[in-house]
């Protein structure tokens, strides 16, 4: 094998084959929908302050001020508790998101009491909470929020502390109620244009990571099924092949075949063929997670992956591999047969594109197994770019084809990791593996 570094420059941001990097976690939109409320929550405070200033001081209506601000304050209190337990990533479920927009409902209906109830141009506001529980909350909860506004809106209509208009003021109390009804439209517009579409957005990548689960859930069936029907076949296989070699064998101790020296050589050619069969059973066995109680074997880091590229290149001595291993130290792992053959896979992919050369070097970035395998063939299409590692997707235009990076990228999403495919710049194309190294480590205690 000859040493050389594989080529970096030019190279396009990947394709990662693995998960989907615009996907989100449902707990992550979650905890992003509440942030949502607590920004919406820190404008409703400054909202608040901003109206009882200018009523107070500024059209000089005298207001219960120690009470609103003692309910501005309780609002401050619960942001500052919401941030802290988002920190902790608690409280982003439907329930915690339908309390918080309760609380919200109440602080509202407080500084309403205080100023004005009904005739406050402001009650609208009660509105806003009702999108909200509409698109963040499930039905029932939802459904309660529009009852409990409407009982708050009902209350504020009989009960509320009127507000003192100074008597400067009482001939253009309409005005002033007309510009506030006006000022809390614009606001609402604002508010559910800004907010809506940040959380629209949320919901959106909540259901493309559902979508992403359910693919994944049908790709990991197919596997299963794969792996049933070679395992039942290499099963099969099993007993005719232990037929073969006992009857092989029968044969080359018989005086007639035996005193013919072309036909034991025949009758030996045979029973390593046979011998190899077994060995590819076993093989596909092993794969299928049944190595019969078999201890795994500890090794290497490096020797693992410098034992790789030696099997493989023996295989394929034609084609000239530039294997480069910058894995620092020998970390003790299990030599997984699924990685190596993974490992395989892609290699081998590889060769097919690019018969001449292919690229092979191995490295550490922070606690992950970086793999990169890089050919000098006419790369990926953009078609194949996006639907490469899905099942029957190949390039290669027969029936069955596209299993081999199908098969790689989802035992890698099973050990944590993940692949991305990429086109060079100045030709040919790139995969990678990263593969968290906690996936393949030795038991502590056990060394190479």
């Amino acid at each position: 094998m000859r040493i050389a570094p594989l080529a970096r420059a030019g190279m396009p941001a990947p394709l990662p084959l693995t998960g989907d990097g615009a996907t989100r976690s449902i707990g992550d939109a979650g905890r992003r929908n509440m942030l949502q409320l607590v920004q919406l929550r820190w404008l409703a405070v400054a909202g608040q302050l901003s109206a009882i200033v200018i009523a107070q001081y500024g059209l000089g209506v005298r207001l219960p001020l120690q009470a609103m601000l003692g309910v501005a304050g309780a609002t401050i209190l619960l942001n500052l508790a919401s941030i802290v337990l988002l920190r902790k990533q608690i409280g982003t479920s439907n329930g915690s998101l339908f309390f918080a927009l309760i609380l919200d409902v109440a602080s509202l209906t407080a500084q309403l009491y205080l100023g004005g109830g009904v005739t406050n141009p402001f009650i609208s506001l009660f509105l806003l909470h009702v999108v909200l529980g509409a698109i963040l909350l499930d039905t029932w909860s939802a459904v309660v929020i529009v009852l409990v506004t409407s009982l708050c809106f009902a209350f504020l209509t009989v009960v509320y502390r009127p507000l003192a208009f100074p008597l400067a003021l009482l001939d253009y109390r309409r005005l002033i109620e007309t510009a506030g009804a006006w000022a809390c439209f614009a606001i609402i517009a604002m508010l559910l244009v800004l907010f809506m579409t940040r959380i629209t957005q949320n919901l959106r990548a909540r259901d493309a990571h559902l979508a992403n689960l359910r693919q994944q859930a049908a790709e990991e069936d197919h596997i299963v099924r794969m792996g049933l029907l070679a395992s039942g076949a290499a099963h099969e296989l099993g007993t005719p092949l232990a037929s073969l070699a006992v009857i092989l064998g029968d044969w080359k101790r018989m005086p007639a075949l035996s005193a013919d020296p072309d036909l034991v050589t025949e009758i030996g050619e045979m029973q390593a063929e046979v011998q190899r069969c077994k060995a590819i059973v076993t093989g596909v066995l092993l794969a299928a997670g049944e190595a019969r109680g078999e201890a795994p074997a500890i090794t290497g880091m490096r020797r693992f992956l410098d034992g790789i590229a030696e099997d493989w290149h023996a295989a394929h001595m034609a084609t000239t591999l530039d294997y480069r291993n910058d894995f620092p130290g020998d970390l003790p792992v299990v030599a997984d047969p699924a990685l190596k053959q993974v490992l395989f896979n892609v290699l081998d992919n590889a060769a097919e594109a690019s018969p001449g050369w292919i690229g092979f070097s191995a490295s550490q970035a922070d606690d992950a197994l970086v793999i990169a395998v890089r050919d000098a063939g006419p790369g990926f299409s953009a078609e194949r770019l996006e639907r490469i590692g899905k099942p029957y997707e190949s390039s290669k235009g027969r029936l069955g084809g596209g299993l081999g990076l199908f098969l790689v990228v989802n035992v890698m999403r099973k050990l944590g990791g993940a692949v991305t495919a990429a086109n060079c710049a100045d030709g040919g194309a790139v995969v990678r593996l990263t593969l968290p190294l906690a996936a393949i480590a030795a038991p502590p205690g056990r060394g190479a």
